[in-house]
């Protein structure tokens, strides 16, 4: 059930859910706030709730406005998109043949049949962020699992609107966003790190943190790092 409440100057979108804990998100690209709290809570208590973190709300609300965007995707030569930290533009050319993506120096080339719509384009290019992620994946994954003493059953990559990555403890799955290929390596390793700790530790407590600690000692300079970097041109609905 989905309700909204208005805070003060702040408009929280309500999610009653059977959960036992409130929970409170501040989301991309604006700011918009969120609030998923238990059926049986009462309006008061989820408004002091929210109250008590209006600080912590507008800081992350102050950080989205302040955080660079990147400009609308039209999939045209000369754009700029970005692989692993990098901008490249965009080299579009119309060829016979499978479309595909070709890394230069500093361009990425979008080869594509004549007349390829603008979705297609966006498909292209998706499928191969999708690979290009996959592919370092593959690669950071046995060391970690090693190290961190922990299994998964698999490891997906999709568009996610507010996440970086997510990890379903039950199922041993780990999601990462599409997006994180194109922010710097270390970001990527960042985000992977987090969800397969969530595998020991389901929150982010003191003993999780002490966890990232052990294993990724530099992982809130990655986190500043990842949170300083454009944000994906999107139109976000939630």
């Amino acid at each position: 059930m989905i309700n909204h409440l208005e805070i003060g100057s702040i408009a929280v979108q309500l999610n009653r859910k059977p959960i036992k804990h409130l929970h409170i998100s501040v989301l991309p690209p604006d700011g918009r706030v969120r609030v998923s709290a238990p059926v049986s809570m009462s309006d008061t208590a989820i408004r002091m709730a929210v109250i008590n973190r209006l600080a912590w709300i507008k800081m992350q609300q102050r950080d989205f406005a302040q955080q660079p965007r990147q400009s609308s995707r039209e999939m045209v030569s000369g754009e700029c998109h970005y692989l692993w930290g990098k901008p490249y533009r965009l080299d579009v050319k119309e060829v016979a043949g499978k479309h595909r993506v070709e890394v230069g120096r500093d361009r990425l080339r979008l080869l594509i049949n004549p007349s390829t719509s603008f979705e297609n384009k966006a498909r292209v290019l998706d499928a191969f962020y999708r690979e290009a992620l996959k592919t370092r994946v593959d690669t950071l994954l046995p060391d970690w699992l090693k190290q961190i003493d922990v299994s998964i059953a698999a490891v997906g990559v999709k568009k996610m609107k507010t996440k970086w990555g997510s990890c379903n403890i039950q199922a041993c799955r780990i999601w990462l966003n599409l997006e994180l290929a194109k922010k710097p390596p270390e970001c990527l390793e960042y985000i992977l790190v987090h969800e397969l700790i969530h595998l020991h530790e389901r929150h982010h407590n003191d003993r999780f943190k002490a966890l990232m600690d052990r294993h990724l000692p530099d992982w809130r300079e990655r986190r500043s790092l990842l949170n300083s970097r454009p944000l994906a041109y999107n139109h976000w609905e939630y």
